[in-house]
């Protein structure tokens, strides 16, 4: 148990800092609210009506959120990767190399099949 102490301890700081910064920041924040502050924000563009249920996102916008997730984490696998080279020796050249092939083949496909084009 004592090797998990200060894993424990910095959880309990993490945890302790967040109830504090939002407590603190709804009792000392403005709470001036209009009409501009509760719709939601379009890059400086004259809001447009929405439907009730908050309307549709195009379905393109959920590829390139998946795509920055699997970019995300291919990378998230290549720190360790870079770091222990030299003791992986070819084992981990070859399989860091077919995982980087099944990244791509994800996506050229998505390319190809014209998920990153916006018109």
């Amino acid at each position: 148990m004592a090797q998990y102490a200060p894993v424990l301890a910095l959880g309990l700081i993490a945890l302790g800092f967040a109830v504090f910064s939002v407590v603190v920041s709804s009792l000392t924040g403005p709470k001036r609210y209009n009409r501009a502050k509760v719709d939601s924000y379009e890059c400086g563009i004259e809001p447009t009506p929405q439907a009730l249920g908050g309307g549709k996102f195009p379905v393109k916008y959920y590829i390139t959120a998946m795509m920055f997730i699997v970019f995300d984490i291919e990378i998230v696998f290549l720190y360790p990767w870079a770091v222990y080279f030299d003791s992986l020796k070819v084992f981990g050249l070859v399989e860091m190399v077919l995982f980087i092939v099944t990244v791509f083949v994800a996506y050229a496909y998505v390319w190809r099949r014209g998920g990153l084009d916006w018109d």
